[in-house]
């Protein structure tokens, strides 16, 4: 298992999961870790963003992770990576605004064409290298 920076026992213990007898049949069993999922997330796509990082301040945990990314055009935003997919959670680095409700998005590749339009010609681009080189490898 890789050390990751959040250690799960720093997190609050108000889960209620404890309680629940239904849940305990769980432990032990290979639950998808979403820090580890923000990790790959991150390094499919840092190369068309300006940055992007796994955030070190919010809390991650098994269900929950958050990523920063600053786009092409230097727009900040905190993303929050749940099995439901991918939102915008705020408008800055390491911040959540519970008040802010947007629409979760399956990929991160359809997260960042509805945000960054340098994002999409750059991923296109890459896109169309990756189909060339393919048609010479091919001939």
């Amino acid at each position: 298992r890789m050390e990751t920076d959040c250690n799960p026992m720093e997190l609050p213990n108000n889960t209620g999961f404890e309680e629940d007898s239904d849940y305990r049949d769980f432990e032990g069993t290979d639950v998808k870790d979403m820090r580890l999922e923000a990790e790959a997330v991150v390094n499919d796509v840092l190369f068309a963003v300006s940055n992007m990082f796994v955030s070190k301040t919010l809390p991650c945990a098994e269900d929950v992770a958050y990523i920063n990314v600053e786009t092409r055009e230097r727009n900040r935003y905190c993303l929050e990576l749940t099995e439901a997919g991918l939102r915008v959670v705020a408008y800055d680095f390491d911040q959540t605004d519970d008040k802010l409700q947007t629409p979760y998005h399956e990929t991160v590749y359809s997260l960042l064409d509805s945000l960054s339009p340098a994002y999409r010609e750059v991923f296109g681009n890459a896109l169309l290298q990756r189909l060339e080189a393919l048609k010479k490898d091919m001939s």
